[in-house]
């Protein structure tokens, strides 16, 4: 089978270029020791995508030459490697031989740009699909009509960011859905010389066609004698603040060439009216920082990075917008061997990264994450399930740590590989994840699976093919795929993944369930959730349901029991109707 080309030299001599020369310095962020909060205020630009001259611009697959960004951005490593921790034996689930998902139908995303690995990623509303790739975006209704489409930079015509000011060069961009606030978000980095830039647009509501406001938010830091660029955003939000964060390497003076993990809070209420913002700033050791997309009432935002072979760093940050404070906390892990090695296929061996992670879900106090570890010698998924609880606090002293729930492992047959995984958690308590899948003689495949709240801790449903590549694959790919929980019915996961064929890489996007959507809290089956299914928990208090032969209708969680949990699920879902 033929392999896919990656990462030749695109074009030669090529560099980025700036669309619009600044008439003024760019402010100055300085943030000399942790702890320290730097405050920056930016005004956006208002462009209605309904006004693009062609709302689908061209995506015909490019079959040139390609680039990986990371080649034409300054040189820049870290230390990556992991302290091995004690040697943990804690509980590790596994995968069962009975699938928990029912997939729906499937549509073709954005296929190959001059820019390799990808990176998809992808935001779902109410009624539309919005997808990112280096460096294009498009955006869908749920039946993969194809609404708009364009590049990210000065490229298109215009570029999605073209008329905030982007150049030649955004690179890893992301997008999400905030449940709450209704809106889009779409995030791209831009580097130029002297110039790093952190590019934002907010929807004005949840329809992606129409009012964008898009903030251009400069991103060089001053640490010391020295400065630093961002690359590698995580991006998130909770119930006050959008997050950011970002590897910081150094562009120019005196210092350390990492100076560690950039975390970023937009105050989300003036950006959802396209007012002027007020960010702040912090930073702290480590690196590779993922943000939780976080559904509920929370103490602050929530991040997530390795620690070391048998723990992960929890990180939350307390006052985001007045006093930003900073806790971490380290969380025990199962061990496992480090980063995981390359995943051989018919085309070559896919880069599995280094163990770091690609999403993190935070739902009512429930932190779900996944990444790849090395695992005699496969690349294997390893998920996590991480209970909050009140930590850090609002303030004082923090209160008790987070504490592992369960972890599980899609621990593959035949030497087969995974990759590239993400999970989120739905209202009933599900937990659906994609990843990638390979062997030597297996071409690289997207792949789904889920498990209910009632299962077994750790374990996941068989895993489902959902596409496989005709070809393979060779070095960086991904570098992750994406996946999230469908507003509508908060029930429903969407993903989208990367494969491979003979003109290049394509996404597809698509849908599955675990437990099919319906009212939370419907416990009479009446189609509403209302003070009859209210009555009925409280009637039903304290029930144990595990020992009925039918389980309970008002444990509306399947958790086995009565409790205040099924209580909330009810009032979070109130007046809901089929």
């Amino acid at each position: 089978m033929e392999p896919v080309s990656h990462a030749p030299t695109w074009p030669a001599g090529w560099t980025p270029t700036v669309r619009h020369e600044r008439t003024e310095p760019l402010p100055e962020i300085r943030i000399d020791r942790h702890g320290d909060v730097a405050r920056t205020t930016v005004n956006p630009v208002v462009v209605d995508t309904r006004a693009f001259p062609v709302q689908v611009q061209p995506n015909i697959p490019w079959d040139g030459p390609t680039a990986r960004p990371g080649k034409l951005l300054p040189k820049h490593t870290r230390d990556k490697s992991l302290d091995a921790g004690p040697n943990l034996r804690l509980p590790l689930g596994t995968v069962s031989n009975e699938s928990r998902v029912k997939v729906a139908s499937l549509f073709p995303g954005i296929s190959a740009t001059p820019w390799t690995p990808p990176d998809p990623t992808l935001a779902v509303g109410p009624d539309h699909v919005v997808t990112t790739v280096n460096m294009a975006i498009a955006f869908y209704d749920k039946e993969g009509n194809q609404q708009f489409f364009a590049n990210l930079d000065e490229t298109g015509s215009p570029g999605f960011f073209e008329e905030v000011g982007a150049g030649g060069f955004c690179f890893d961009p992301k997008c999400f859905y905030d449940h709450d606030a209704e809106r889009f978000l779409v995030l791209a980095l831009e580097y130029y010389p002297d110039e790093s830039w952190i590019t934002i647009a907010v929807s004005d509501d949840s329809d992606p066609n129409g009012i964008w406001y898009k903030y251009r938010t400069p991103a060089i830091v001053s640490i010391g004698d020295a400065t630093y660029w961002v690359d590698y955003p995580g991006l998130g939000f909770d119930d006050q603040v959008f997050t950011v964060t970002s590897n910081l390497f150094q562009l120019g003076g005196s210092g350390p060439g990492f100076g560690g993990i950039l975390y970023r809070c937009y105050n989300k209420l003036p950006m959802l009216s396209g007012n002027p913002v007020t960010f702040t700033d912090l930073t702290d050791g480590g690196g590779s920082a993922q943000c939780a997309q976080q559904h509920g009432e929370s103490i602050g935002p929530f991040f997530v990075s390795l620690d070391s072979q048998s723990s992960m760093r929890v990180q939350a940050i307390r006052n985001p917008i007045i006093q930003p404070q900073l806790f971490t906390a380290s969380v025990a892990v199962p061990s496992h061997g480090g980063s995981p090695p390359g995943a051989p296929n018919p085309g070559g061996s896919i880069n599995a990264l280094d163990g770091r992670l690609m999403n993190v879900h935070w739902r009512n106090g429930q932190l779900i994450f996944a990444h790849a570890i090395e695992s005699d010698n496969v690349s294997e998924v390893r998920w996590y399930h991480i209970d909050t609880g009140d930590w850090p606090g609002t303030f004082g002293t923090p209160p008790a740590a987070p504490v592992l729930v369960q972890a599980g492992a899609i621990d593959l047959p035949a030497n087969r590989h995974g990759f590239y995984p993400a999970v989120a958690m739905n209202v009933f308590g599900d937990i659906g994840m994609v990843f990638g899948q390979c062997a030597s003689a297996e071409t690289p495949s997207v792949r789904v699976t889920g498990r209910t709240i009632s299962d077994a801790p750790g374990t996941m449903g068989e895993p489902q093919v959902v596409v496989e590549s005709p070809t393979g694959a060779d070095g960086r790919w991904g570098d992750y795929f994406d996946l999230t929980v469908d507003p509508a019915d908060d029930t429903t996961f969407w993903y989208v993944g990367e494969w491979a064929s003979s003109d290049g890489w394509k996404t597809w996007i698509g849908s599955f369930e675990v437990t099919p959507p319906g009212c939370p809290g419907d416990t009479n089956g009446d189609g509403t959730t209302n003070v009859a299914d209210l009555l009925a928990v409280i009637a039903a208090w304290n029930t144990d349901c595990s020992i009925q032969p039918a389980g309970c209708d008002e444990d509306v969680n399947g958790d086995g029991t009565v409790n205040v949990t099924d209580l909330l699920v009810v009032i979070a879902n109130w007046n809901c109707s089929l």
